[in-house]
């Protein structure tokens, strides 16, 4: 698949967001081009999921926020799914008590008018992205193992056919071979053409795998380049890289 690289995907603007009167992020511009993979890295606290939460509609925000040249900001949680954003929370909100498979189909009510036909094909193509959810498509969800959770609540997003796809910590609490497979797959979705926002604490696998990166300290951001050029900042180096490299 070919995509217009050059198109904005999601362009922020002046962005203030928090929870009551505590504001958490404090004026942040960023942007993100059709097919890229933008990560945004920094220490706990430092507002990286309450950007997230901000863009997909869920906390108050003020300033500036369009989507494919479209402003989003006035728009509920549900027309921003329907415009093609997703989103991966750092919780997984995964429906333990149904089936792998019914979770995956939840995912999909974007798609709904696709019947079922269509449901199956973005089945297929979910399964042969993670086999292991194939092979555990009748399992309850609850019962799957972190990797497997992670897989599932990745996999539940894509079904929803996203243009941008907003991924928060997903490779918290996961084996590292398992955060391996899953950088991996971040990485194989540039084929498919989605635009990927990633927001990670594993600074070294996160910067591998982007285009480009933001560093959010303290809800602003301090630093932002091609994301070759911030693993090779000193500062990024030595606060963020040297301790994933010394664990």
């Amino acid at each position: 698949m070919t995509t217009d690289t050059s198109r904005e995907m999601l362009r922020v603007s002046d962005l203030h967001a928090g929870y009551g009167r505590a504001e958490v992020l404090h004026g942040l511009d960023l942007r993100a081009d059709a097919g890229r993979v933008v990560t945004v890295i920094g220490p706990n606290g430092a507002g990286k999921s309450t950007l997230l939460k901000a863009l997909m509609g869920v906390v108050p925000m003020r300033g500036e926020v369009r989507h494919d040249g479209e402003p989003i900001g006035e728009l509920p949680l549900e027309e921003r799914v329907m415009r093609g954003i997703a989103l991966v929370p750092e919780t997984r909100a995964l429906f333990g008590s149904m089936p792998v498979e019914d979770n995956l189909r939840l995912g999909a009510w974007r798609q709904r008018h696709q019947g079922r036909a269509g449901m199956d094909e973005a089945l297929d193509k979910i399964y042969a992205l993670f086999p292991r959810l194939k092979e555990r498509r009748v399992q309850l969800a609850g019962t799957l193992s972190g990797g497997e959770r992670q897989m599932l609540a990745l996999g539940r997003a894509l079904m929803s056919q996203p243009a941008l796809l907003m991924l928060d910590e997903p490779s918290l609490g996961l084996a590292p071979l398992v955060v391996q497979e899953m950088f991996r797959t971040i990485d194989s979705l540039r084929a498919t053409g989605v635009t990927l926002l990633l927001v990670e604490q594993n600074a070294r696998a996160a910067l591998a795998v982007a285009d480009y990166g933001y560093v959010l300290e303290m809800g602003e951001i301090v630093l932002e380049g091609p994301a070759a050029e911030l693993a090779g900042d000193p500062r990024v180096v030595e606060t963020y890289l040297g301790t994933v490299a010394a664990r």
